[in-house]
């Protein structure tokens, strides 16, 4: 079970690759819709290395998740292990592939296994909501 999102975005690849891997960036735009505050982003962006991110929701509730950098190939792909802290053993891998095209950069997102249908379709809202914060956020000055 897979979650496949492709995403156009008025920005270079350059530009969206550091808003994916620059701590700084992701303080700005990372977690779902209705996110209040991001509260955490370490990234040691090479193979091997880890993140960590963690954001508070509507609700109050802060969400952690954190892997490892399998692949790095600067502005063309990103693969990364994802597990959210309360179910570790509910690992993920996450590819992203940059492509330019005119006018910005086409994000491809894969997100594959899932433990079931609606931890996937979960996983579907919260990214559509992110990439939506992520829009909002390069479509800001520099």
């Amino acid at each position: 079970m897979e979650l496949r999102l492709t995403r156009r975005f008025t920005a270079t690849a350059d530009r969206l690759w550091r808003a994916w891997t620059d701590l700084q960036a992701l303080m700005k735009w990372f977690g779902p819709a209705g996110t209040q505050r991001v509260l955490q982003a370490d990234t040691d962006v090479r193979v091997g290395g880890a993140y960590q991110v963690g954001f508070v929701t509507e609700d109050g509730q802060a969400h952690y998740a954190s892997g490892e950098y399998q692949e790095v190939e600067p502005q063309r792909r990103l693969v990364f292990t994802w597990a959210w802290r309360d179910t570790p053993d509910d690992t993920s891998l996450i590819t992203l592939e940059f492509t330019p095209v005119q006018g910005g950069t086409e994000l491809t997102f894969l997100q594959t296994p899932f433990v079931d249908q609606a931890t996937r379709d979960g996983h579907e809202t919260g990214w559509a909501g992110a990439m939506d914060r992520l829009a909002d956020h390069l479509a800001s000055p520099v």
